[in-house]
């Protein structure tokens, strides 16, 4: 029985959507799967891990009945991109059996009952919903995602916290070592919820997202988060926990106030990671009148100095972080200068942009 017929990017560029949170090894095989369903003039493509679920949709270029089957969502993939572009794809099914025809090309993959795949139930316990531009949403994750943990055993810090209250979205990330703080003001003034998104649920989320106007809603309920923006939407699951009170973190009182330009002290920060050492990840910051110093040694007794003319009239500081925190702050960043506030060689780093109290990252140091 033939199901469909579409161009292949009409099949592709939804099901691309949902195949990254697709797990290939699961204990249930079906989680391999992408359900395909199409009803009316709809074609809905939907994956899932149990925990976060990504259904893309398609209202033009295809034809066929109404169906619904679930397919191995990596080798439906794999088959459409070696097809080339505009062909004409004909789906048929037979026997548990779908067959792909391209040309003279011809696949047949397993299928597993629609019936049998298992959608993520919806929770109406509607808290808040938040509208903004993609674009703006995209750039805040962007400020903040880098500094979550992987795969700590404190589970909580593993994902981002996001906050509303009054008109205010605010978002949050730390490994426990470094803390990156986001906020975006918003048209409307919303009462303080409080979730923790999975680290799967923003790294997909920022993936997807697309640097424009166009909108973003973000459905807050009690256990479950659902963002929807062009023909996507993600429901996920929030983190169970406590996340740490990020307030207490951030320095009050650093006085040792350095600008410079990022990108200059992104490529000097570069040069001399070549010869850090690659389990401590180890810089010397040492800062005097003037003038700006990074050194970086290893294992081997390698050697690595860079130094910047600054605008920096303070005390002298030699201080140690991890350098990668610092990287991963001037690499995520698209502004022309930072600002770093420096308290004692105890005391954390403050990372802010210049005149815009919207962003905040702090970097604990270490000894070197």
């Amino acid at each position: 029985m033939q199901l469909l017929q579409a161009e292949r990017d009409a099949l592709l560029k939804p099901l691309a959507t949902v195949t990254g949170i697709v797990e290939r090894r699961n204990t249930l095989p079906i989680l391999a799967n992408v359900l395909i369903r199409k009803e009316g003039d709809k074609l809905t493509f939907t994956g899932t891990d149990l925990e976060i679920q990504i259904a893309s949709s398609q209202v033009e270029g295809f034809s066929g009945n109404d169906f619904a089957i679930t397919v191995a969502a990596k080798k439906f993939s794999d088959i459409l991109r070696a097809i080339p572009d505009k062909t004409v794809v004909s789906l048929d099914e037979d026997d548990s059996r779908l067959t792909i025809k391209a040309g003279k090309s011809r696949f047949n993959l397993q299928t597993l009952p629609a019936a049998d795949f298992p959608t993520l139930a919806v929770d109406t316990n509607l808290r808040a919903t938040v509208r903004l531009p993609q674009g703006q949403l995209k750039a805040l994750l962007g400020r903040a995602q880098f500094a979550m943990a992987h795969q700590d055993i404190r589970y909580y810090l593993n994902g981002l916290f996001m906050v509303t209250e009054g008109n205010l979205l605010k978002l949050v990330a730390t490994d426990g070592h470094r803390l990156a703080f986001a906020s975006a003001e918003l048209a409307t003034s919303f009462d303080k919820n409080e979730v923790i998104l999975p680290r799967k649920t923003i790294l997909e989320l920022y993936k997807l997202l697309a640097d424009v106007d166009d909108e973003v809603a973000i459905d807050i309920a009690g256990n479950q988060v659902k963002f929807s923006f062009g023909n996507i939407v993600i429901h996920s699951k929030v983190v169970d926990g406590k996340f740490p009170d990020y307030n207490r973190v951030i320095p009050q009182n650093n006085d040792k106030l350095l600008t410079i330009e990022r990108t200059q002290l992104l490529a000097a920060m570069q040069r001399a990671a070549i010869l850090s050492n690659e389990k401590f990840r180890g810089v010397r910051v040492v800062l005097t009148s003037g003038s700006l110093k990074i050194l970086c040694n290893n294992n081997e007794q390698e050697e690595a100095q860079e130094e910047l003319e600054v605008a920096y009239q303070g005390e002298p500081l030699d201080i140690g972080f991890n350098i990668q925190y610092l990287l991963d702050v001037l690499t995520n960043l698209q502004v022309e200068t930072l600002q770093f506030a420096f308290g004692d060689v105890n005391s954390s780093v403050l990372v802010t942009m210049p005149d815009n109290a919207n962003f905040k990252y702090i970097v604990m140091p270490m000894r070197i």
